[in-house]
């Protein structure tokens, strides 16, 4: 059996109280998100109890839509001793523009949708070059204004 230091987690105690996989917790170390403290003898990563909190904070800051380089730089600050909160409320406040940007556009397109819906029939004339006549006509028009 493998003897370790209690203050220290091995990878798979990490992945068993995160619930991260072994294969993200060494991706985000490659990345350098996260440190481990030391190796084993054996050649074990250890890591000590505040990776949890910081892996924590990955995935919550993931949900919330930050990219890697994102939390990386974030995580730098920290690092460095500062409250990253400044920055966290920077990014988030870009996340709100970039979601309302997208809402936008989905409404536009529901709603070009909902016109093509609207307007469909039956079409009997079949041509060739055409593979469905309203989404085709309708697109021909778009891209030539």
């Amino acid at each position: 059996m493998l003897i370790q230091d209690k203050k220290l987690l091995l990878i798979g105690q990490v992945t068993d109280l995160s619930k991260i996989p072994i294969r993200t917790i060494r991706y985000y170390e490659s990345l350098g998100l996260i440190k481990s403290s030391r190796l084993t003898e054996g050649g074990f990563r250890q890591f000590s109890l505040d990776v949890l909190t910081r892996l924590a904070f990955i995935k919550r800051a993931q949900n919330l839509g930050l990219s890697l380089e994102e939390i990386g730089n974030i995580l730098q600050v920290y690092d460095q001793g500062q409250t990253p909160c400044g920055e966290i409320k920077e990014k988030l406040e870009e996340k709100v523009l970039e979601i309302d940007h997208q809402i936008d556009q989905l409404l536009t397109l529901r709603s070009e949708i909902k016109g093509l819906l609207s307007g469909w029939k039956n079409i009997s004339d079949h041509h060739e070059e055409t593979i469905c006549p309203i989404i085709q006509n309708k697109t021909c028009s778009r891209s030539q204004v």
